[in-house]
């Protein structure tokens, strides 16, 4: 099982906030994010929005910090990429 996670450097809602995905499932992604709790609304498309005060949760549960760039070409690799404006 990895799931990765990005640094917390996307802002909205007056937080920072990183993205937590699998290259593996989104069963794996969704069974991760729960482990953690992460609420199915924070589920987008592709990936979760973690805040940033949750991200230290997130890597002291096994998730793999990797930069925002990485984690878009392993999401792709994976088949499992689903851009906006795109059906799921």
């Amino acid at each position: 099982m990895t799931v990765y996670i990005d640094p917390p450097t996307w802002p909205g809602h007056g937080y920072l906030w990183s993205h937590l995905v699998s290259d593996v499932s989104f069963d794996e992604l969704h069974a991760f994010a729960a482990g953690i709790g992460c609420p199915p609304r924070a589920f987008e498309r592709d990936h979760y929005d973690v805040p940033a005060h949750r991200y230290d949760d997130a890597v002291r549960a096994g998730a793999v910090e990797i930069g925002s760039k990485e984690l878009v070409r392993r999401l792709t690799g994976a088949g499992l990429r689903r851009p906006k404006g795109r059906p799921a």
